[in-house]
C-alpha cells in the first residue's frame, strides 16, 4: 500500500476518504513515536508553495557537517560535505562511514537499549548516547552516525526520532550542535512522514536500510514486476524526497537546510516532561505517554517479532492503519457501524440509529478520538424536551462539506444538495463550480443549488452568476485532509460535463495551486473578503481553516478581516484524492483547534462578531453537542452522509471505481448509485433528535444557550487505557475569565463598508438606467487607490438581473482617470467596458466574467508605457470570460489560472500564465521565469525579442511552436489591432506595420495535454467518431 507506489513509480500512495482510525495515544496497539507527531502547514500568512510547478525555488541538496563562522566566509568555514539528497542509499552511507580526512571524521554511535529494563533502560541508555556524541565532537569527529543496527533478542532499536531529536537538543544545549553533522541509520522509517520529522529533528541525512531490504524481498515476492533492486531503490528514495519536499512547502519553506532542525511539528499524546527533555519547545497541549510507555510500546514490537508464530500465521501484522481489517486498528467506520447507518436511515428506525451512535459514542473499550474521553455534566432539574428547541430550527445549523463536483458524482452532489435545501440546511459545492441549470428549482419543487459556493485556490468555475447564486460563500484556505497542498484532477477523470463547470477542455488535466495567489497575508484575505462581499452582497463569507497550534490567532486574524464565518476543520477530514502523509500526519482533531478559536476570540472580544463552525468526522449528536460546548455555532458533516447515501468505505475514490457510484465520474458505475434525498433527511433529523434529547439532560432550552459553555464537559472518571490515562485536558476545557459584557457567541453582523464604496454611491446611480432598460451609457470617473474593487458591486446588480448572458457588449463604457486600488475590475460580467488611464494595484481582472478592461498610461505621460510596470502582480487570476489590453508591464502571476480571457500585455514578470486552462494570452515584450509552470489548456504567444524566452519557460507541461497557422495569426493580429485602437500601444503599432518579420519572433505555447486533445478532435471530424467520445478516449491513452 504504501512502499509499492514508491517503488514502481517514484511516487508516494495516494488514499481517500479521510481517517477514523485511533489516535496513536488512543490506539490499543503500539505505534511508531511518529505517530504522535503532526505536521504544521502555513494558513493565510507565509503561504504554502508549490515545490513541483515552482521547483526553481526549491532545493532539495543540502550540506551537511560542521557550520564554521559565518563572518569569516573563507574555505575552512564551508568543510562540509554536499548531498544530492537527504536520503542516502547504503553505498553512500559506507563513504561517509569510513571518512577520514582533515576536517572529514565519522563516528558510529548504536541506538539500541536492553529491552528488559524498560523506560528506565531507555533513559539510561539516551543519556550514554547524548554523553558519547559530545566526547565524539571533543574528539574531532564531525559526522556522528546514529545506528539501529545489531537488534537481537535482548537489545531492541530505540526510536530513531527520540535518538535523533536526544542528541539534536543535547548539542544544541552544550553549544556544539554546529560542529558536527547527524547521519540516522535505522530500520524504522519508511514513509515520507517518518523521513519529514527525522529532518525536522536534526537529522541531516538518512538511510533507512531495512526499507531497502524490504523493496529486495517486495521484487522476490513478485510484488514489483519489471522494476529490478536498484531501480527500485532509486524510485523510492525519488518518492522519499518528492513527499519531504512537499511536507517542506506546506510551510513555506524552500530548501531542506531551512527545514533540518526546524521541528515544525505538534505532539498530540506525549507528556510535558518528555517532550521538554528530547523535543524541546514542541507544542504539546494535552500530555500524554512518557518514556515508560513508549518503552512498553518497543518492547511490544520486539516481543512480536522474536516470537515464534505458528505455521499459516503471516509473518507481519496486517496493521489496518489505512484500511479497515478484522484483527487491525480499529476504525469508527467498520462493517457494523455502516450497516446500522444504512439501516437505520433507509427504513427511518430512530431505534436501530440509537444502536449505531452507541457503537461510535461508547468508546470504553476501544478509544479513537479526544472527545471519547469526554463526559457530559448533567443538570440536576432536566429540561422537558417539548421546552427544547424544536428539530427544524437546530437543521439550519448543519451543513455537508466542500466535496466537489468531480470528487463525487453529479447523483450524489445533488442528492444532498435537494435533502439540505429541502431542510433549510446547507450542501456545499466544492472547488468544482456548479452547473447553473441548479440554480432553479426542479419542477417538483427541489432545488438542486448548493447554497454555499466554495472558491478556492483553483478558482474553478468561479463566475459573477456562481457567486451571485449563493447564500454562503466559502474560502478555502485549507482542507482537513491535506493542508497546505493544491490539488490535481487527472485528464482521464475531466469528463466533459466536469469540463464545462470548471471552464476547462475535456481529457486535459487541472491543478489547484497550494496556496491562493491573492492571499498572502491575513490584509490579502481581508481583500478577498472585501472582493466576494461585493459580488454578493447577500452572502455570508466564510473561512475555511484546519486545526493546528495557532489556528487560534488566525481566526482572529479572519474575524478581524470582517469574515461573517470562520470554520476549523479536523485533521481527519475526507478527500477524494491525498498523499496518505497528509490523510495520516497533517494537522490536529478539531477538538483541539476549535477550543482554542474559541478562547482566542473570546479573549480578543471578537467572538461577537463572526460564527464558528466545525467539522471533521463528525458522526453523531453527541459530537455536535461537543462542538457546542467548545463553541461552535454550526457543523459540517461529509462522510457520514455519503455513508447514508450509499458509500461503503472502500476507499478508492481517487480511482474512479467507486462500486456505488458515488466518488466516480464513470457513466456505467454512476447508474450503481442508489441513495435518496430521504436517507440523508432521516439522518440529520435523527442528529437533531439526539441534540434535542442531550440538550435536555444538560438544562438547555436552546442551541444558543449551549455554545462556550466548556463547563458543562468533564473527564471520565475511570480512564485505565494504558496510554491515555496521562491525558491532561485543561488546556481543551479552559474558558477565558472575562466580564458579562464579553459574548461567546455571535450576536452582531460584521461592518464590511459597503455603503462607502464608489460603487454604491456612485457608478450605480448613475448606471441605473442601463441596470433597468438596458440604455447605453459613457461615464467619465476620477479614481483613487482607496477605491478598491471598482465595478464589482455594479457586475452584482447586472448578474443578479440578468444571469451570465450579462448586458450586450459595452453597454455600460466608464472611463476612469487615476489610480485604481486592488481588484479593479474583479468579477465584472459581460456588458461593462471599463478603461483606466492611469494605473492599477494587484488583482485586476479577477474572476473576470465577461467584462472588458483597458488600462493605459495617461495620455500626457512621458514614460515609455513598454519599459514600465502599470498594473501590480495576480492580473486575471480565475478569469472565465472576457478581454483586458494593458499598455505596459504586469508584474508577477500574471493570467494565473487564467481559463477563458483573452488579454495582451507588454511584459510581465515571474510565473505567468501559470496552472492556466483556457484563453489566450499575448505577450509584446520581455518575460519572467518559470512562465507556464502548471498550464494545461489555453495558449500564449510571446514576442521573443531577445531570443531568451526558452530559458524563462517551464517546459514540464508545454511545447514552444513557431506561429503558421492562419486562422490564429488572423486572431492575433485582431487582438493587437483592438489594443493598439484602445490603448494607443507603440509595441502593438509597430509589430503590425512589420508583421511579416515579427511574426517569425512570435513563440506559441501550447499545453502537452491540449494539443492532444485537440489532435483527438480533429480526427473524430474526419472519422466521424463522436468528438466526446475521442477527447475521452485520448485521455485514457
Amino acid at each position: 500500500l504504501i512502499m509499492a507506489p514508491m517503488a514502481k513509480a517514484g511516487e508516494e500512495a495516494i488514499g481517500s476518504m479521510g481517517t477514523d482510525a485511533a489516535l496513536a495515544v488512543l490506539s490499543n496497539r503500539p505505534r511508531l513515536l511518529y505517530d504522535y507527531f503532526k505536521q504544521l502547514f502555513a494558513q493565510v500568512t507565509n503561504p504554502p508553495l508549490d515545490g513541483i510547478r515552482e521547483e526553481l525555488v526549491t532545493q532539495i541538496e543540502t550540506p551537511i557537517g560542521p557550520e564554521g563562522n559565518l563572518l569569516n566566509p573563507g574555505p575552512e568555514s564551508c568543510r562540509l560535505l554536499k548531498l544530492k539528497s537527504p536520503i542516502l542509499d547504503n553505498r553512500e552511507l559506507a563513504k561517509i562511514r569510513h571518512l577520514d580526512l582533515p576536517g572529514f571524521r565519522s563516528v558510529t554511535i548504536p541506538i539500541l537499549f536492553p529491552v528488559a529494563e524498560g523506560g528506565s533502560g531507555l533513559a539510561r541508555a539516551m543519556q550514554e548516547i547524548c554523553t558519547r556524541a559530545s566526547q565524539a565532537i571533543a574528539e574531532g569527529s564531525t559526522y556522528i552516525i546514529l545506528s539501529d543496527r545489531g537488534v537481537n533478542e535482548h537489545c531492541a532499536p530505540i526510536p530513531a526520532l527520540l535518538a535523533t531529536a536526544g542528541v539534536h537538543h543535547h548539542l544544541v544545549r552544550e553549544g556544539t550542535r554546529v560542529k558536527a553533522g547527524l547521519v540516522v541509520e535505522t530500520g524504522e522509517p519508511r514513509e515520507v512522514h517518518h523521513a519529514a520529522a527525522l529532518i525536522g529533528y536534526g537529522a541531516g541525512a538518512i538511510n533507512p536500510y531495512l526499507a531497502f531490504e524490504t523493496l529486495d524481498d517486495m521484487i522476490r515476492q513478485g510484488l514489483l514486476e519489471g522494476v529490478d533492486h536498484a531501480q527500485a531503490v532509486k524510485n523510492y528514495i525519488k518518492a522519499l524526497n518528492k513527499g519531504v519536499l512537499k511536507v517542506i512547502s506546506k510551510v513555506g519553506i524552500s530548501t531542506i537546510q531551512s527545514y533540518r532542525g526546524a521541528q515544525i511539528f505538534e505532539a498530540v499524546g506525549l507528556e510535558r516532561e518528555l517532550v521538554d527533555t528530547y523535543f524541546t519547545r514542541t507544542a504539546s497541549r494535552i500530555g500524554g505517554i512518557g518514556i515508560e510507555v513508549i518503552a512498553k510500546e518497543i518492547a511490544l514490537r520486539h516481543h512480536r517479532a522474536f516470537t515464534q508464530r505458528p505455521a499459516g500465521k503471516p509473518d507481519l501484522d496486517w496493521g489496518g492503519e489505512y484500511q479497515w481489517r478484522r484483527d487491525g486498528e480499529y476504525h469508527l467506520f467498520n462493517p457494523e457501524t455502516v450497516f446500522k447507518l444504512q439501516h437505520a436511515t433507509r427504513t427511518g428506525q430512530y431505534e436501530v440509529f440509537k444502536e449505531y451512535t452507541r457503537l461510535v459514542d461508547e468508546q470504553n473499550e476501544n478509544l479513537a478520538t479526544l472527545r471519547g474521553l469526554f463526559e457530559f455534566k448533567l443538570a440536576e432539574n432536566p429540561i422537558p424536551l417539548e421546552d427544547v428547541e424544536p428539530s427544524e430550527s437546530i437543521l439550519k445549523r448543519f451543513a455537508t462539506g466542500a466535496m466537489s463536483y468531480g470528487s463525487i458524482s453529479q447523483e450524489a452532489h445533488e442528492t444532498l444538495a435537494i435533502a439540505m435545501n429541502r431542510m433549510g440546511a446547507k450542501s456545499n459545492t466544492g472547488e468544482g463550480g456548479e452547473d447553473p441549470a441548479r440554480f432553479k428549482p426542479d419542477a417538483n419543487g427541489d432545488l438542486r443549488r448548493s447554497a454555499v459556493k466554495q472558491v478556492a485556490s483553483g478558482r474553478f468555475g468561479v463566475t459573477s452568476e456562481y457567486l451571485v447564486n449563493a447564500d454562503d460563500i466559502q474560502i478555502k484556505i485549507a482542507q482537513g485532509a491535506k493542508p497546505g497542498e493544491g490539488g490535481q484532477l487527472p485528464g482521464h477523470k475531466v469528463y466533459p460535463w466536469i469540463a464545462k463547470v470548471r471552464f476547462s477542455t475535456p481529457g486535459v488535466g487541472l491543478i489547484s495551486p497550494p496556496p491562493h495567489h491573492d492571499i498572502y497575508s491575513i490584509e490579502d484575505l481581508a481583500q478577498l473578503i472585501h472582493d466576494l462581499k461585493n459580488s454578493n452582497p447577500r452572502a455570508r463569507i466564510h473561512v475555511k481553516l484546519v486545526a493546528e497550534v495557532g489556528v487560534g490567532t488566525i481566526a482572529a486574524g479572519v474575524a478581524k478581516a470582517h469574515a461573517d464565518v470562520v470554520l476549523i476543520s479536523g485533521y481527519d477530514g475526507g478527500t477524494g484524492a491525498s498523499p496518505v502523509t497528509s490523510l495520516k500526519h497533517a494537522g490536529v482533531p478539531w477538538e483541539l483547534g476549535l477550543a482554542e478559536t474559541q478562547q482566542v476570540l473570546v479573549m480578543n472580544k471578537l467572538r461577537d462578531r463572526i460564527v464558528v463552525q466545525t467539522d471533521g468526522q463528525l458522526k453523531t449528536g453527541r459530537d455536535v453537542v461537543i462542538a457546542a460546548l467548545l463553541g461552535a455555532e454550526e457543523y459540517g458533516f461529509s462522510t457520514a452522509p455519503l455513508v447514508v447515501a450509499g458509500c461503503i468505505m472502500m476507499r478508492v475514490c481517487h480511482l474512479n471505481t467507486c462500486p456505488v457510484g458515488i466518488a466516480t465520474q464513470d457513466p456505467e458505475l454512476r447508474k450503481k448509485f442508489n441513495g435518496q434525498p430521504e436517507f440523508v433527511e432521516n439522518f440529520f433529523r435523527f442528529i437533531a433528535q439526539e441534540i434535542r434529547e442531550t440538550m435536555s439532560r444538560l438544562g438547555f432550552r436552546t442551541v444558543d444557550e449551549m455554545i462556550g459553555r466548556a463547563d458543562k464537559l468533564d473527564i471520565k472518571k475511570a480512564i485505565t487505557h494504558w496510554k491515555a490515562k496521562g491525558l491532561d485536558f485543561s488546556q481543551i476545557l479552559h474558558q477565558p475569565q472575562m466580564g458579562p459584557e464579553v459574548a461567546i457567541r455571535r450576536i452582531r453582523e460584521q461592518d464590511h463598508g459597503l455603503d462607502k464604496s464608489l460603487d454604491r454611491i456612485t457608478l450605480i446611480p448613475l448606471c441605473r438606467a442601463a441596470l433597468e432598460v438596458q440604455k447605453p451609457l459613457n461615464i467619465i470617473l476620477p479614481i483613487r487607490n482607496i477605491n478598491r474593487t471598482v465595478g464589482t458591486l455594479l457586475g452584482y446588480e447586472i448578474t443578479r438581473r440578468y444571469g451570465a448572458e450579462g448586458l450586450p457588449d459595452n453597454t455600460i463604457r466608464i472611463h476612469f482617470t487615476g489610480s485604481a486600488g486592488q481588484s479593479f475590475g474583479a468579477f465584472l460580467p459581460r456588458g461593462v467596458t471599463m478603461t483606466l488611464e492611469g494605473d492599477a494595484n494587484d488583482y485586476l481582472g479577477k474572476g473576470l466574467s465577461g467584462g472588458k478592461i483597458i488600462l493605459h498610461p495617461p495620455r500626457h505621460s512621458t514614460l515609455v508605457a513598454e519599459d514600465n510596470i502599470i498594473v501590480g502582480n495576480v492580473v486575471l487570476y480565475g478569469a472565465t470570460g472576457g478581454e483586458v489590453y494593458i499598455r505596459g508591464i504586469a508584474g508577477e502571476r500574471f493570467a494565473v489560472r487564467n481559463s477563458g480571457a483573452l488579454a495582451v500585455v507588454e511584459g510581465v514578470g515571474d510565473h505567468a500564465c501559470e496552472y492556466m486552462t483556457g484563453g489566450r494570452v499575448v505577450v509584446l515584450g520581455h518575460t519572467g521565469r518559470n512562465f507556464a509552470a502548471g498550464m494545461s489548456g489555453g495558449t500564449a504567444y510571446v514576442l521573443n525579442l531577445d531570443g531568451g524566452f526558452e530559458r524563462r519557460c517551464n517546459l514540464g507541461m508545454v511545447d514552444l511552436e513557431s506561429l503558421t497557422d492562419p486562422a490564429e495569426i488572423d486572431c492575433i493580429k485582431d487582438m493587437l489591432r483592438r489594443h493598439a485602437r484602445y490603448t494607443q500601444s507603440r509595441v502593438a503599432q509597430k509589430t503590425l506595420a512589420n508583421w511579416t518579420s515579427m511574426q517569425r519572433k512570435f513563440v506559441k505555447i501550447m499545453p502537452k495535454d491540449y494539443k492532444r486533445v485537440l489532435a483527438a478532435i480533429v480526427k473524430a471530424q474526419a472519422t466521424g467518431v463522436p468528438e466526446e467520445q475521442a477527447v475521452m478516449e485520448a485521455a485514457h491513452g
